[in-house]
C-alpha cells in the first residue's frame, strides 16, 4: 500500500466505501490524515468501523475543517446531478478529489523518479494497460499495473526509482485527478459512453482529453475524428510532444499497424526505413484490428521506456490476454465459443463482430443510447442473433428481416440455443459469441460476473474442452 501523507494532520472526508475508498481511507490514515467516512449503504458503513475507521453522516460535518473530500468514481460528481455530498462540499468550498488524484500527489512529494503510463479511452483501455505492463515486465522492468484495471491505485507498492506504474483510467477518475500529469499519456479512441455521467458527448471528449494534455509525452488515436481532432489541437500548443497512432492507415511518422506488423516512424523517414516494433501474426490473445490499435500503443508505449524491438516482440507473443475480452473459453468440435462481456456498447461489439465469420451472437442486456443500428455492416457476418435482457425486444426490430433471431431472455436459455444451432450449422468454425453491446446491470452485477456465468454456462455442456 502507498501511505498518503500529503493530508498528514488534516481531516479528510470520504464517501463511497467500496475498495477504493476503503483503501484510500487507510492510506490517508496511516499518513497522518483524520479521516472521516461515510456511504449511503448503512451495511457498508458498519463494515468500515469494524476495521477501525471513523464514520459519519457527512450531512452533520462540521465542512469548515474538512481539507478534501475523496469521492468514490462511480459517484454522479456532476450528472445528473451532483450527489449530495459532492454538493454539500462545493457549498463549503472544499476540494473533491479521487485516489488517483490521492497517488498523483504523493507520488509529486515522493520525487521518486518513478515514470507513470496513463492510458484511457472508450474502449481498448483495458487490454492496452495489461499488454503494457507485460511488455515490460517480460522485459524484466519492474512495472505496477493498477487503477480502474484489477488493483486499487493505493494498492501499488511504494514509490521507488526506476519503478513504473501503468495505469488505467477511466473518465470518472480522471475528473477526480486534477493533477494528473503522466511521463506517458495515451488516448486510444473516444466513441459515445457515460453520456448520463457527462451530459454529452463535447464533455465526455474533454475529460478524455485531459490525461494527454499535461503528459511528458502523448500517444493519441487518429483513428476516429474526435481524437484525431485532440492531437491536432494538442500539436499546435507547441509545448507538447504527441504522436499520433493509427491501426487503419500508414501515417508520415508515428506509430502504425501495416498488416500484421507494428511500425515507427519518424519524422521525413521513409516507410522502408520504419523500425518493426513486432509482429501480431499467429497471437490469438491479440485477435482483430481493435487489438492491432491496443498493441500499437503498448508497443509505443513500452519503446519510449527503454525497450528494444526485440524485447517487444517476446513480449508479444507470451500475452495472456484479459478475461472477458475476446476470451476463448472452450471448443466443441469445430464450435469456438468467445467470452466478450466487456463489449458493453455497440463500438466494442463492432470490435468482436469484425473479427469473426459465420457467428451465432448472444447480444442484449441494459442498452445504451444507439442501441446496435450502428452495427449494421457487421449483420452478414451473423448466422443467427440469440437475444437477452432489457434490450432483447429493440434488438429484435432492429433486426427484424436482416438477421435470424429469438428471443432467449436469459443467459443460458441463449447459450445453449446458439450451441445447438452452431453444432447443427456444418460451417468450418461457427462462433458462438457472447459480445452483448450493453451493460449487464438489468441481471449482473457487472460485466465480470455475466462473462463467469458464461464460461460456466459453456464449459458445462457436454463434450466441450476448456
Amino acid at each position: 500500500m502507498i501511505p498518503v501523507t500529503t493530508f498528514a494532520g488534516k481531516q479528510v472526508a470520504i464517501f463511497g466505501l467500496g475498495s477504493s475508498g476503503l483503501l484510500a481511507a487507510r492510506a490517508l490514515k496511516e499518513g497522518g490524515a483524520d479521516v472521516i467516512v461515510f456511504d449511503d449503504d448503512n451495511k457498508k458503513v458498519e463494515e468500515a468501523k469494524s476495521t477501525g475507521l471513523t464514520a459519519q453522516d457527512l450531512r452533520n460535518l462540521n465542512w469548515s475543517n474538512v481539507a478534501a473530500l475523496v469521492l468514490a468514481p462511480g459517484v454522479p460528481l456532476t450528472h445528473p446531478q451532483p450527489h449530495w455530498a459532492a454538493a454539500l462540499a462545493r457549498k463549503a468550498r472544499v476540494e473533491i478529489v479521487g485516489d488517483i488524484e490521492l497517488f498523483c500527489r504523493e507520488r509529486a512529494k515522493s520525487g521518486a523518479a518513478c515514470a507513470l503510463i496513463a492510458i484511457t479511452g472508450t474502449n481498448g483501455k483495458s487490454t492496452t494497460t495489461a499488454l503494457t505492463a507485460h511488455l515490460l515486465t517480460s522485459a524484466g522492468r519492474d512495472a505496477q499495473m493498477g487503477g480502474n484495471i484489477g488493483v486499487p491505485v493505493l494498492a501499488l507498492e511504494p514509490f521507488k526509482a526506476g519503478r513504473i506504474y501503468v495505469l488505467e483510467i477511466s473518465s470518472y477518475q480522471i475528473d477526480l485527478a486534477p493533477s494528473l500529469r503522466p511521463t506517458i499519456g495515451i488516448l486510444i479512441n473516444i466513441s459515445p459512453d457515460h453520456l448520463d455521467r457527462h451530459g454529452t458527448l463535447e464533455n465526455y471528449a474533454a475529460i478524455k482529453e485531459r490525461l494527454v494534455a499535461n503528459a511528458e509525452l502523448s500517444l493519441v488515436g487518429v483513428d476516429d475524428e474526435l481524437t484525431a481532432a485532440i492531437g491536432r489541437r494538442l500539436s499546435k500548443r507547441g509545448d507538447l510532444n504527441v504522436i499520433p497512432v493509427s491501426a487503419t492507415r500508414e501515417l508520415p511518422w508515428g506509430y502504425f499497424v501495416s498488416g500484421t506488423r507494428i511500425l515507427a516512424k519518424g519524422n521525413n523517414e521513409k516507410s522502408k526505413d520504419a523500425e518493426v516494433l513486432g509482429d501480431l501474426s499467429g497471437i490469438s490473445t491479440l485477435r482483430g484490428s481493435h487489438n492491432a490499435q491496443n498493441a500499437a500503443f503498448a508497443c509505443g508505449a513500452a519503446w519510449h521506456s527503454g525497450l528494444t524491438p526485440a524485447e517487444i516482440a517476446r513480449g508479444l507473443q507470451t500475452f495472456p490476454g484479459l478475461p472477458h475480452r475476446m476470451e476463448e473459453v472452450g471448443r466443441k468440435g469445430k464450435v469456438l465459443f468467445i467470452n466478450d462481456s466487456k463489449a458493453t456498447n455497440a463500438d466494442s461489439a463492432a470490435k468482436a463482430l469484425a473479427s469473426f465469420h459465420d457467428i451465432f451472437w448472444i447480444a442484449g442486456g441494459k442498452p445504451k443510447t444507439g442501441g446496435i443500428v450502428s452495427l449494421a455492416e457487421y449483420f452478414p457476418r451473423i448466422r443467427k442473433a440469440y437475444l437477452i435482457g432489457e434490450a432483447a425486444k429493440e434488438f429484435a426490430v432492429t433486426l427484424e428481416g436482416k438477421v435470424p433471431h429469438e428471443m432467449n431472455g436469459i443467459l443460458s436459455a441463449a447459450v445453449a440455443a446458439a450451441a445447438r444451432d452452431a453444432e447443427a450449422s456444418g460451417l468450418k468454425e461457427p462462433v458462438v459469441l457472447l459480445s452483448p453491446a450493453c451493460a449487464s446491470f438489468d441481471q449482473y452485477p457487472n460485466f465480470e460476473v455475466r462473462g463467469k456465468a458464461f464460461t460456466d454456462t459453456v464449459r458445462a455442456i457436454p463434450g466441450v474442452t476448456a
